[in-house]
């Protein structure tokens, strides 16, 4: 038996956009729905604890929410619908509180495993000390990466020791560890080394699940345009492309390409947001687009010169896959965790070379750019990561986790 968390997603109920991890959930849920039918599914609720989510109002929710993110369907996709099926959803959990989790996971049949894919509550020990020693419950999580540590700079004060408790109290509790690319599996290690810990770790790159065709087919814009992808923060650098957009604007008028960003507004993004509310040069070439469906992002991102990511920092290259997904260039910073995604397909920059940057917009904006062309060429026979192929790995690492020993 596997009992999923569905925290992330519940916290969820409403928001119009996901996030990689949301999409993470959602596959996991999707998946377990399909496959299994003596899954079960958990939340977090009031007072630190788990309560136990009936299969029913599980799989209510869960399609719900995939198709207001998916753009399929007014009613069942309407965010008061998903709202209200995530608040019985946490209620009826709530009213059964930890004993209700615990006894299913103690009458299972065969070694139960409670499986956590996003990071959501390990910043708490306690909820994993309780489940470790009131049920025979194995515990697998996915860690999605550690930039918090490793890049404090980027995150909200206070979140890189928060994250770090994440991280050991996964290392600490975890029968077995899934990672979603090389370089998080490089960072994770060190962790398990100090901690004297030997659960295994699994590298399982994530899946693409994109609508196969947009809803209104052909270029949404008039003029050649470029799409970033993710959401508004530091780590990102928004910064660049905003001071290069006003550039090309300011020299070329009417002439230069434009920038469509796609996705929500974080945290620590002053500087952004004051350029994209009040700056007179960007208006009319930088659209903005915060709460967008599937269905409207892959007809945006069909339709581009190419995606631009330009981030200091990954742990997995979503929107590259999404790019090349639907057959689209792809020119990203230089750094592992993006290489490791693109492959010998994609361009890289230096995150901090402008002018480089500045070359390629303008080379790939071009008709029959060449340097567009042969990127294409690369990317001509590529086949997308898919969930299958993901959980073609991860379900026999979990049945073998279930049947191990549970490690203490």
């Amino acid at each position: 038996m596997i009992a999923l968390d569905l925290s992330r997603l519940l916290s969820r109920a409403g928001r119009g956009t996901p996030t990689g991890i949301d999409r993470v959930e959602l596959a996991y849920a999707e998946h377990l729905i399909a496959t299994d039918p003596s899954a079960c599914f958990a939340v977090t609720i009031a007072f630190g604890g788990l309560g136990l989510v009936p299969r029913d109002r599980a799989e209510g929710f869960v399609a719900a929410i995939a198709a207001a993110w998916r753009g399929q369907g007014a009613a069942v996709g309407d965010p008061r619908h998903v709202r209200h099926l995530g608040r019985s959803a946490r209620l009826t959990a709530s009213l059964g509180g930890e004993r209700r989790l615990f006894a299913m996971l103690r009458q299972s049949p065969v070694p139960p495993v409670y499986l956590l894919v996003s990071h959501h509550h390990l910043e708490k020990p306690a909820i994993l000390a309780r489940l470790k020693a009131r049920s025979p419950a194995r515990f697998v999580c996915l860690i999605h990466d550690l930039i918090p540590i490793e890049y404090p700079e980027y995150a909200k004060p206070g979140q890189a020791e928060n994250h770090r408790r994440r991280i050991e109290t996964a290392v600490r509790f975890a029968d077995a560890l899934i990672v979603n690319s090389g370089v998080t599996r490089d960072a994770l290690l060190p962790y398990l080394d100090r901690a004297g810990r030997d659960a295994p770790v699994l590298v399982a790159p994530l899946g693409l699940d994109l609508p196969a065709e947009p809803t209104n087919p052909g270029s949404p814009l008039d003029r050649p345009y470029f799409v970033h992808l993710g959401t508004i923060e530091a780590r990102k650098n928004h910064l660049l492309l905003l001071n290069l957009w006003r550039q090309l604007a300011t020299e070329l008028g009417a002439a230069a390409p434009l920038l469509v960003l796609i996705g929500q507004r974080g945290w620590e993004t002053e500087n952004v947001v004051d350029m994209l509310d009040r700056s007179p040069a960007l208006r009319g070439v930088v659209i903005e687009h915060n709460n967008l469906p599937d269905t409207e992002m892959v007809r945006l991102l069909e339709g581009a010169r190419a995606l631009l990511l330009p981030s200091f920092a990954e742990g997995f290259g979503f929107p590259v896959i999404e790019a090349f997904g639907v057959g689209v260039p792809a020119l990203c910073s230089d750094i592992p965790a993006l290489r490791e995604t693109g492959g010998a397909i994609a361009e890289y920059l230096d995150p901090l070379d402008g002018p480089g940057w500045r070359q390629a917009i303008l080379d790939y904006a071009a008709a029959n750019s060449p340097r567009r062309v042969a990127q294409l060429q690369r990317l001509s026979g590529w086949q997308p990561p898919r969930w299958r192929d993901h959980f073609a790995s991860v379900d026999p690492f979990i049945t073998e986790t279930a049947a191990a020993p549970r490690r203490h």
